[in-house]
């Protein structure tokens, strides 16, 4: 991430150190009230303008509170984030929760293998492959809330028989079709339009059905796309705990970090496609600072009951 660089006279005009040079030159020499004071004053001023801003001590005062400044923005952004992250974690149903603390569980252990490995120049709270490691888990995160929703969704679909209804939908069309052609070949006006007002509003509701048909299948492809993609992300994950407890080596590790974060690229790229998903596209804050993956809410949260759990429970009562 590239650092813009201070525009130091234009800091210096809002500094304190500005304040108090006008009132050490040119605040004095106007209290003197005499010319020679007021000239000295003035002239210092200039001077001062000329050299204070490039002076070593106030690029120092200025970079430390551009920094500081920098520093509060990224806490600001990262505590959104996590809290957004949280949100979709505490959304997640027990089973899938359970699924994100196991292999949270993984990449603990590569934070540990990590330390033993440290990079020779890197802060350990700034690590970039520790960093990159928050960014798997987000995107296997991501996965997970989508993999619910499109699972949510086709159960719906399933439960309302939207194959069934369009099947039956469009048998009834056709005999709505064939009998408005007997009627016209009858010449009778009032009941051909009648039936012809009654088959268009049918026709129409068979495109509608057909259309639910349509998503319920681009559901199901992308639902098997999400589950693959999860299991390939989770391989990949628990491949990088193997190289960090085994090599005990940084740049393997590194490299082998990169590398996954490489093959995730057209997932990612996959998932922004998904127009109905894009609360879950966003990117993870762009700053070096850690996210985490850890959300101590999302043990304490209540437990939902899955759709399914229910019938199954219902079945059993209906079968004692």
């Amino acid at each position: 991430m590239s650092e813009e660089t201070p525009n130091y006279r234009r800091e210096f005009a809002k500094s304190p150190h500005h304040v108090w040079l006008g009132i050490a030159t040119l605040g004095l020499g106007l209290m003197s009230g005499l010319a020679l004071p007021l000239i000295a004053g003035a002239t210092a001023y200039v001077l001062g303008w000329i050299y204070l801003p490039d002076s070593g001590f106030f690029r120092r005062w200025t970079d430390r509170r551009h920094a500081e400044a920098k520093r509060k923005a990224a806490l600001a952004e990262v505590a959104a984030f996590v809290k957004r992250r949280d949100a979709v974690l505490q959304g997640l149903s027990l089973r899938r929760r359970d699924r994100y603390a196991a292999l949270a569980e993984v990449c603990r252990d590569i934070e540990k293998a990590s330390a033993d490995n440290p990079l020779a120049s890197d802060d350990p709270q700034f690590d970039p492959r520790l960093r990159k490691l928050d960014e798997l888990m987000w995107t296997y995160l991501r996965l997970l809330s989508i993999e619910e929703s499109l699972e949510q969704f086709l159960e719906i679909e399933r439960r309302e028989e939207v194959p069934r209804l369009a099947r039956d939908a469009d048998e009834e069309a056709r005999r709505l079709s064939a009998e408005v052609d007997a009627l016209k070949q009858k010449g009778d006006s009032p009941a051909l339009d009648a039936k012809q007002r009654f088959l268009g509003s049918r026709l129409e509701r068979l495109e509608v059905l057909n259309k639910r048909l349509q998503r319920s299948q681009q559901a199901q492809e992308n639902l098997e796309l999400v589950v693959s993609e999860q299991e390939r992300l989770v391989q990949q994950i628990k491949l990088i705990r193997a190289d960090a407890v085994a090599t005990k080596n940084a740049s393997a590790l590194t490299a082998r970090i990169d590398a996954t974060i490489e093959h995730l690229g057209e997932t990612n790229k996959w998932l922004g496609e998904l127009d109905e998903f894009k609360d879950l596209v966003g990117d993870m804050p762009a700053t070096e600072m850690r996210v985490g993956f850890d959300a101590a809410s999302a043990t304490t949260a209540p437990k939902p009951i899955e759709p399914w759990r229910e019938r199954e429970t219902a079945k059993q009562k209906e079968k004692s």
